[in-house]
């Protein structure tokens, strides 16, 4: 029999963890925010220090909790209000570059 974790290992999309979990989702949320949930899911576990739990019914319990939770972040805001990823959390979503580092990166012509 499988253990939890190695069943967990086996998902690879948001639906296939919002399936295996129960939690019901609007694939509209899902379409626009796949990766924003799946990373938040994986900072709640972190945060909460899931990792060295043990009892997988606890495990469980707790993992589906906090997909939840990472799930509703979604279904109450957006991706760039949230900042999940580093592109959000910069300038919001804007990054500045001058003209000065654009034509430092320019490869250096030689004179014909």
């Amino acid at each position: 029999m499988e253990t939890f974790l190695q069943q967990l290992k086996a998902l690879s999309s948001a639906e296939d963890f919002l399936q295996y979990f129960g939690v019901a989702f609007d694939q509209r949320v899902v379409n626009v925010s796949r990766l924003h949930i799946l990373k938040r899911f994986f900072q709640y576990i972190r945060q909460e220090n899931l990792l060295s739990q043990t009892d997988e019914r606890v495990l469980f319990t707790q993992y589906r909790a906090q997909l939840m939770k990472a799930y509703s972040d979604f279904v109450q805001s957006t991706p760039a209000q949230e900042k999940v990823f580093k592109v959000f959390q910069e300038a919001n979503g804007y990054r500045h570059v001058t003209l000065e580092s654009l034509k430092a990166s320019l490869p250096q012509r030689t004179p014909a």
